[in-house]
């Protein structure tokens, strides 16, 4: 039996290339215009609670298995081609609007993400959201926050509409 292809396809790769584009542009602006890596202590101060902060992360999300080598460079490409790979694969045969909208994040965060890496060796991370010396997130980017936009619509829409209730014709009737 073939799957037939998801009725919001256009909306997901528009999304995501949006995604990707935007993620690609305040990368572009923080290394080349702004040259954010030559600043005193690499950070630009905007807010009181946001600043730009240069990092060159070259592990997976919060920096973890973080070692600045070709092999985790390569492999980490690899994985997160696969894991892209398969988001797209879903996405063209998701038929919840909510679910392609979500997954189209998630992908183009994760080419964001890719490219950064063939590029750099390492993903360029800039936002750095701070309450004092509270820091709720580590320093991120656009790809970043795309990701986990994508996959916390993904669990609160798995969450919170669940199953469908039978229709009414399917319920015993009331005696």
């Amino acid at each position: 039996m073939t799957q037939s292809r998801s009725p919001h396809l256009r909306l997901g790769l528009f999304i995501a290339a949006i995604a990707f584009l935007l993620d690609q542009i305040t990368k572009w602006i923080v290394v080349v215009p702004l040259s954010l890596e030559t600043k005193p202590y690499g950070t630009i101060e905007l807010m009181s609670v946001f600043n730009l902060t240069w990092a060159e992360n070259c592990g997976i999300s919060l920096s973890m298995f973080a070692n600045c080598n070709d092999t985790t460079r390569w492999t980490l490409v690899a994985v997160t081609a696969v894991v892209a790979g398969a988001v797209a694969v879903w996405m063209t045969r998701e038929k919840a609007r909510g679910d392609v909208i979500a997954l189209a994040l998630i992908l183009g965060g994760a080419l964001g993400n890719i490219v950064d890496r063939v590029r750099h060796g390492y993903v360029v991370d800039f936002a750095d959201l701070h309450f004092g010396d509270f820091r709720p997130f580590m320093i991120f980017n656009v790809a970043d926050a795309c990701i986990t936009i994508g996959v916390l619509l993904l669990v609160a829409r798995a969450l919170l509409l669940g199953e469908k209730a039978p229709a009414a014709a399917d319920k015993p009737a009331k005696e």
